[in-house]
Formats: C-alpha cells, structure tokens, sequence
C-alpha cells in the first residue's frame, strides 16, 4: 500500500522552530557548560562570571537561529519551502515537486521519529527533518498506516 498526500509547504518559521527545540533537545547539556562557568563566581567572586556565562549561551543560541534562519534563505534549498507530495510506502519516502520530478529518501537516512499532537516528524540530522501535518493525509486509515511502517521499523514504540 502506498500513502499518498495532499500537497504540502513547509513554513520557514515552522522549520526554524523545529530546528530550534530539536538543537535543544540533542544538545541540553550545553546549558551545563554556561553552568559551569557561572559557578566560577565561587572561586573569584566577580559578576563577570555570571555575565559572560549568559552571554556565552544567548551567543550560542543565536549562532543556531542565524543556520537555520540561514537555510531558509539559500537559494539551493528553495526547493524544501516549496508545495510538494508524499508518497510513503515500506521502501521509502517520495517527495514529489509534480508528476515528474520527486526524491526518494529510504527509510535507513531516518535517525528517528515522533509524533507531535498534529504532525508525524521524521529527524535525518540536526536541521534535516520531515513534518507531515495529520491534515495533508487523505483518511485516518493513512495515518494509521504510517504510524504502522513507523512502528515495524522501530522509529516509534
């Protein structure tokens, strides 16, 4: 059985945003770090340490918004933000421009996948993923039979 959609553009807030909290969930740990280095105020007691702390991580997080919000902008991935199709089967993902031009991605490049209250997300890397909305499915039984290939390969419990 294949799965077919309707058409479907990603937002480029949409993709900011899900770039953004899955940067926060890979790498938590790094709030540890500006931790670390405010607890430096109980070696030498100075406000600067708990300043540059702050500062090192709003730099960080701007270094990840200023990526994402770079991609959104380059012209060779223009083609992410455009209305595209799916097709998904047990083989593969298709997304699809139109009739004649598409591109496949097996299920091996998916590192993992969730399900959100509206939509199926499926991670390749920190700022690759997939976001298929529940509303661009034709029925509930397309639903079904993704979370179904989801399970069988182990993405989802």
């Amino acid at each position: 059985m294949i799965v077919k959609t309707k058409k479907y553009q990603l937002e480029t807030g949409t993709y900011i945003k899900m770039g953004l909290l899955n940067i926060l969930k890979q790498q938590w740990w790094v709030i540890l770090i500006a931790i670390a280095i405010a607890c430096g105020y109980f070696w030498i007691a100075s406000w600067w340490w708990i300043s540059m702390a702050i500062l090192a991580y709003v730099l960080y997080w701007l270094f990840w918004v200023i990526q994402f919000a770079g991609v959104t902008q380059m012209e060779q991935n223009k083609v992410i933000f455009e209305k595209m199709a799916y097709e998904i089967d047990s083989r593969q993902i298709l997304m699809k421009l139109n009739a004649k031009q598409g591109m496949p991605i097996k299920w091996d490049m998916i590192k993992k996948a969730e399900i959100s209250k509206d939509a199926f997300i499926l991670t390749m890397s920190k700022a690759q993923f997939i976001h298929l909305p529940f509303r661009i499915f034709n029925s509930e039984n397309d639903k079904k039979f993704l979370e179904t290939i989801l399970k069988r390969k182990e993405y989802i419990k």
